[in-house]
Parts: structure tokens; sequence; C-alpha cells
């Protein structure tokens, strides 16, 4: 949990500390110096609009994005343009690159017409060189560019872009240490997301994380359980766990700990109601944590299992690790001690040199282990990736039919799994205001499905006991019981 007494310890006279995170304290603060004065040479308060892209490590990052800015002195717009904008790109799918690209396109004329606009790049994408080099030779009005590893220096940054008025460009190809005690603005009050690791060992053949996030580094779990008894502190009910395969959790440690035991550890902090973490990788999700799983009480009844493909032979191909025999061996084990678990996942269809048999065996693993949903995914060619290079790619329309069958026979599961559970009454997080109908609240059961009833919004943040009355595929219609 972030300590503000500490960040108002550290003075701006001088030169800036050595140690982290004072180091950033310092540029804060230089920065906050500077915004107020710039706000009175441009005539009103300085606005910011913070734009994530991809997974919820980058939701996290933009978190502390946003709160360093408005200690800094920018308030939120729901606009896309402002003072300062800031993309937090995601590059899992080159698609996701061109969409960065026609913003800035946007943006050089807005700079024009407001030339103390600072645009901002950081996250995944920026840790290309090839993008990077991009951005330098043809959006130079971009004035701060930095990666996925040195997000913490920000104020540090903008501040020697500030002082020098020239773009700034700061990629590090790995990380230097973890710097977390920094200010991070929750979505919600009521649940956020704690980051225990970073980076990817895996190198699944499709996959460019490893390449942009980093090797595995895992966080040290006294300042993990810190974190969590801080928000508890604060009002949050919900941890979510954080990592690109939070099952090869404390393996980087020099104290070994394994993510089942930081799992019941986590489980034991007082005043805290629900535990959620993501992703797990089949290929070393352990008995031990099925049975930590199975025993920890406040361990949400929902497990993300990535498949990516029902077939052995392209599960080689994509360098998983796994074979269909073994993900569903898994299953039965989790399925043994786990029999209200919920299970979700990631498939992949098209992937190179898939034939139809292949894709009969993904159908024959989603009918066996009945998903109660999944995201699915037509295969993109990722430049960077052993798969780019790969021989027989397969054509677009077979793979748009095969995508469309797919979805169709997980939808029909997820509607049939949905529709057993009407009449139970269960608890829910009240987390909203329903944004299509103000009268509803939504809320998200334990096994991550939602639900929209009725009730006061002064309930939002509270687990209530809801009857599910009616399902609609996905999400669910519900009555708050009454309460003994």
């Amino acid at each position: 949990m972030f300590d503000h007494q500490r960040l108002e310890a550290v003075g701006t006279e001088g030169e800036a500390p050595v140690s982290e995170p004072e180091r950033q304290y310092y540029y804060m603060k230089k920065c906050r110096e500077w915004a107020g004065q710039e706000a009175v040479r441009a005539g009103h308060s300085l606005t910011m609009s913070i734009q994530t892209l991809g997974c919820q490590m980058n939701a996290k990052d933009s978190e502390k994005i946003t709160a360093i800015m408005e200690y800094i002195g920018y308030q939120e717009t729901g606009e896309p343009v402002a003072d300062f904008v800031l993309f937090n790109t995601c590059t899992v799918r080159e698609n996701a690159n061109m969409k960065i690209y026609g913003r800035l396109g946007f943006l050089k004329n807005q700079k024009k017409k407001n030339p103390r606009m600072k645009i901002a790049l950081c996250g995944c994408m920026m840790q290309e060189a090839d993008e990077v080099e991009k951005i330098r030779k043809s959006y130079p009005f971009v004035d701060l560019v930095f990666g996925t590893h040195n997000i913490y220096k920000l104020a540090e940054l903008l501040y020697i872009q500030i002082q020098s008025d020239r773009p700034v460009v700061d990629v590090w190809e790995e990380a230097q240490e973890i710097v977390e005690d920094l200010p991070g603005k929750r979505k919600y009050p009521f649940k956020t997301g704690v980051n225990i690791m970073y980076g990817c060992n895996n190198f699944c053949s499709y996959c460019i994380v490893p390449y942009v996030r980093g090797r595995e580094r895992s966080r040290e779990p006294e300042e993990i359980l810190r974190e969590v008894r801080g928000l508890v502190e604060d009002g949050v009910v919900e941890i979510m766990l954080l990592g690109q395969n939070v099952n090869s959790y404390g393996k980087t440690l020099e104290k070994k700990i394994s993510f089942a035991q930081l799992l019941r550890q986590v489980n034991g902090i007082p005043g805290l109601q629900r535990i959620r973490f993501m992703t797990s990788h089949p290929k070393d999700l352990s008995d031990e944590l099925i049975a930590a799983m199975a025993e920890c009480d406040k361990v949400c009844t929902h497990l993300h299992l990535p498949l990516q493909s029902g077939s052995t032979k392209i599960l080689e191909k994509m360098n998983r690790r796994y074979t269909k025999e073994g993900y569903l061996e898994l299953v039965s084990r989790i399925r043994e001690r786990l029999p209200e678990l919920s299970l979700t996942t990631d498939i992949i269809v098209g992937f190179p040199g898939e034939t139809e048999e292949d894709f009969l065996d993904t159908l024959d693993v989603v009918r066996r282990v009945r998903y109660d949903s999944a995201y699915t995914f037509i295969y993109s060619k990722r430049s960077g990736t052993p798969a780019a290079a790969m021989e027989d790619q397969v054509p677009e329309e077979t793979v748009r039919e095969r995508f469309a069958r797919l979805l169709k026979e997980i939808q029909a599961i997820s509607a049939e799994i949905t529709d057993s559970r009407v009449g139970q009454t269960v608890p829910v997080l009240m987390e909203e205001i329903n944004a299509q109908d103000s009268t509803l609240i939504t809320g998200r059961l334990s096994n991550n499905a939602v639900v929209h009833c009725k009730t006061d919004a002064s309930q939002i943040g509270r687990i209530l006991p809801v009857k599910l009355m009616e399902s609609r595929g996905f999400y669910y219609m519900g009555e708050v019981a009454d309460q003994p």
C-alpha cells in the first residue's frame, strides 16, 4: 500500500535521491511545481487522457500512471484529446499496433492546435525496436516513449522532457529492479489487482510477450502480503493476483516459495473476502495448487486455464509443453477436488499446420471439459515470433469456417451451464451501476459470471445474496435475497 507520508518527506532541493522510490517522489514533486505554473500559463486546469490497450497487467500499470499524473496536477477527462495523452500499448496482435498509429495521426493535428499538448507512449509495443524507430522517424511530435520495464520512471522521464523540450525515448531490454511503492488509482475502491510477478519464460511460438515483458521476476512474498493488507485496510474486499504465469511464482526468489504457499498466506489475511488469480499455465499447475484452491475459503470458484489447441501435434508446434491427454487429465484432477469450479479458457483457431483432424481434437476437448466460456481467437501472425515463419499457414476461409463452428459449440455449452444455475441463491459482489439501465446494479459471482439486479447504489462494494432468476446466455437477471 502506498505511503503518502514517505512521499511528502522527500524534498526538492538539491540533487535527486539515488535510491528508489524516493528518486521518483522527488521528480513527481518537481513535475508538480512545473504543472502548477503551466496551468497558470494555459489559463485552465491541466487534463489527461490515459488510454489502455491489452491485458490486466497493462490495466494495473495504467492505474499507477493515472495516480502519478494526478499527483503532478492533471485531471482525467473522458475525451480522447487532453493536455497529456498517453497510450499504454499492447502488441499481442499486429492490429493493436495499427490502432496506435491511427490515433497518433489524429493527434498530430490536435497538437498543432494546442502546442502545449504532450503525447506519450508506453507498454509492450514500445519494447519492439522497429516500432520505436518508426515512432522516432515518422511521429517526431511524440514527446515521451518508454517500455514495460521502467513505467515507474514516468515522472523522471517527464521532467527530463519538460526541461529539454525534446522527445525522450527510454526503453530497456531487461528490467533492472522492481519498484512498487508508487501511488495507484483503483477503478473500483473495493477490488483491485496485485502484481506478484513480471515477465514470462514460456516462449510459446505464437506469443511475443516474453520478448516485450522480459524474463520472469517474482516479488518477495512479504512485499505482496504487506500490499494486500494495506489494500484491505483501505476497503478492498477482492484481490486478483496477477502474473503472466502465476504457477511459476517464486522460482526466481532466493528463498523459494510456491504459488500455492503464497495463496494460503493471502487467504489468511483478515478482512479480505475474495481472491482471484490469472493466468495459469497448464504445464505446471500442481496438485499442491489444486489442494490450496480447494482448502482456501476465500479463493473464488473460477479458474482460467488456457487450452489454445486440443491437438497434441499443434500444442507441440506452439511449444505449450503439454498434450491433449495431459490437459484432460489435469482437468479431471481439478474437477475431482473442485466439482463446482467454473473453467474458462483461451483457444486459437488456424494455427499454422492445423488440419481438420487437429481442429476436431479442439472441439473434442471443448465438449469434454465443458467450459463456462472461452476467449476464442483467429490465429494472428505476429512478427518476431517463431510461428510467423512457419509454413502451412491455414487459408483464411478455412479458419473462419472453423472459428464459427467452435463459437457455436462454446455458446451452446455455456448457455446450458448458465441455465442450470437459475434458481440458485449465490453471493454476489455488487460492482457498478449498469451502463444500459441505471435502475440496475451489475455484480459478479464467485465463478466470474455477471448478474444484473435491482438494488440501491449504496450496496456497491458489498457482497449480497442474490437469487438467479433468469439466464440470458452469458449473464443473469437476479433479485437480492432477504438477508438473515
